[in-house]
């Protein structure tokens, strides 16, 4: 009988990582995440309206023009979900342009997609993780990433794939939720904790998705750390903007080399 030697390699990864404020194996998080926005995929657009009472669109706006697409300009919109960002930035870059809406949420996407040819937009679309992205190196001007990072399991690893796939003198921007002022903690807790759980029941039958995504937010690091993460992964120029006392931040950062 053969005798079976030991590869120490083969063992199953035992990494752990969080899922909103539990701890899992890193390889349970990603098909976790990909429940949470399966589940709310089709009503994911009056969720936000509900949540933020309107103002995501406003942050979306501003994002959109700190990113100042031209025409011509390759653009990258990572978790892109429901197209927003991609449907604006492809407007600007005019058909010369080339705007790519990615997720890694097959639901999502098909949303984002559908909505887009609604508005008569045919844009390149992309099922991908952003750890592993399947562009070449130096290829697009912009990427852009909305309420997507919080999700990502190695946050450095996504972060430097973004890098990877801008052009020297490229810009990337990350907008999420991130650290609110402190006066405002305690009714920020109450409000995400209790009333926002409770309007995902009543819009998507699902309480524990928003319960998750509240979790999610105050595991997020914070805007300091998020801004010294990019730095480390080799963006420069890096600086953010609160808005609404914190509650969201929009990060940029540039691929100078």
């Amino acid at each position: 009988m053969t005798k079976q030697h030991h590869n120490p390699s083969e063992q199953p990864d035992t990494s752990t990582t969080h899922f909103g404020f539990e701890t899992v194996r890193e390889d349970e998080k990603a098909h976790r995440v990909a429940g949470v926005f399966h589940s709310v995929a089709a009503k994911y657009d009056v969720m936000n309206d509900l949540m933020s009472g309107g103002l995501h669109r406003l942050w979306k706006r501003f994002t959109i023009g700190r990113a100042d697409v031209r025409p011509g300009m390759k653009v990258l919109d990572i978790a892109g979900g429901t197209g927003d960002l991609a449907k604006a930035m492809a407007k600007r870059a005019g058909a010369k342009g080339e705007v790519w809406l990615t997720d890694i949420n097959s639901s999502m996407l098909g949303v984002g997609r559908d909505r887009m040819l609604d508005h008569g937009l045919v844009l390149p679309v992309a099922v991908c993780d952003a750890e592993f992205l399947p562009f070449p190196d130096a290829y697009f001007d912009r990427v852009t990433v909305a309420f997507g990072l919080r999700n990502m399991t190695h946050k450095d690893h996504a972060l430097a794939e973004m890098r990877r796939v801008l052009k020297p003198g490229g810009k990337l921007l990350v907008l999420e939720f991130s650290k609110v002022a402190k006066p405002l903690e305690a009714a920020y807790d109450w409000y995400s904790f209790t009333v926002l759980p409770k309007i995902g029941k009543v819009v998507t039958n699902d309480e524990d998705s928003y319960r998750y995504l509240s979790e999610s937010i105050r595991m997020h690091p914070d805007q300091e750390s998020l801004a010294d993460l990019m730095r480390q992964v080799g963006f420069e120029r890096v600086n953010y903007f609160n808005m609404t006392a914190g509650v969201v931040a929009l990060h940029e950062g540039v691929r100078l080399d």
